[in-house]
């Protein structure tokens, strides 16, 4: 039995510790600047994206470590089915988490978009929702960014094509950041 599963994921998480310190720190920020102000934490992604955006959604508001803190406010859009069956129904699925944030978002929140291709419509389309909402918006994406990659403010690409390793990346990276918050709020 090989464990080469583990051993590129090891060479992967090295190589993303290398070279995405500098767009880490930088997210880093942009979470502590909207929480600071009092703004919220919009998460969003498809499928197993949408599992993360509510895992790490789920993480601030409750906790990641066991530490006495304030609840912080965030928010997964993929977690009402009444709300993502009337908008995929009514006005299309490229639409679900644009209403949402056209809705929700204001000037000083944090729109997270989680995905491996960066090219899901309704990602981009939130993208292009929060630009109109003013709202701050980070993509944690691989395979080369994709077109989600030019519309965010700040583009998190981890180097890979295989998307069970971009995701496990992508949630290292969310507790990593949640973690320094968490720290900070305790």
């Amino acid at each position: 039995m090989t464990l080469g599963h583990f051993e590129e994921l090891g060479r992967l998480a090295e190589r993303c510790g290398a070279e995405l310190t500098g767009p880490l720190r930088r997210y880093l920020e942009l979470v502590e600047r909207a929480l600071g102000a009092g703004g919220t934490l919009f998460i969003a992604g498809n499928g197993g994206s949408a599992a993360h955006a509510q895992h790490i959604a789920t993480e601030y508001v409750v906790r990641y470590r066991p530490v006495r803190r304030k609840a912080v406010a965030a928010l997964a859009l993929s977690t009402d089915s009444s709300l993502l069956t009337a908008a995929g129904n009514d006005i299309g699925f490229e639409e679900i988490f644009a209403r949402q944030v056209e809705a929700l978002a204001k000037p000083g929140d944090l729109l997270v978009l989680v995905s491996t291709t960066g090219n899901s419509p309704n990602l981009l389309r939130a993208a292009e929702a929060g630009k109109a909402a003013g709202v701050t918006t980070v993509g944690l994406l691989a395979k080369g960014g994709g077109r989600l990659a030019s519309l965010v403010d700040l583009a998190i690409v981890v180097p890979t094509d295989d998307t069970a390793h971009a995701q496990e990346i992508q949630l290292a990276i969310d507790h990593y950041v949640c973690s320094q918050v968490e720290q900070g709020l305790a």
